[in-house]
């Protein structure tokens, strides 16, 4: 699982442009937002990862530094998960692994 790299900080608010280039705050805003399609599958990839590390046996505040979110949203997620049905089971990957390998080799 590669990081990606952090998004730049903005140095100055959306009406401090607003007031500098002579548009409306939402116009700034619409100009630097990233597309939705881009944050969704961003935020999908998130989850994914959050999940994959909690069935890896990781905890929280752990998942939280190594994906450099906070321990909050990693929180969230996992519930998130698990009302959708998710199995969250720790270490899951590994288990479901070592029972299809007994299957190959019966």
């Amino acid at each position: 699982m590669t990081q990606e790299p952090r998004r730049e900080r903005r140095t100055a608010t959306a009406r401090e442009l607003a007031d500098r280039f002579g548009v409306s705050e939402r116009t700034v805003q619409r100009m630097v937002a990233e597309e939705r399609a881009a944050y969704e599958e961003r935020s999908r990839q998130r989850r994914d990862q959050i999940v994959e590390l909690h069935r890896q046996g990781l905890k929280g505040y752990e998942i939280a530094r190594k994906l450099n979110v906070s321990s909050g949203l990693v929180s969230i997620r996992l519930k998130e998960a698990r009302a959708a049905g998710v199995d969250l089971t720790r270490y899951a990957a590994a288990v479901d692994a070592h029972e299809q390998g007994q299957r190959v080799a019966s």
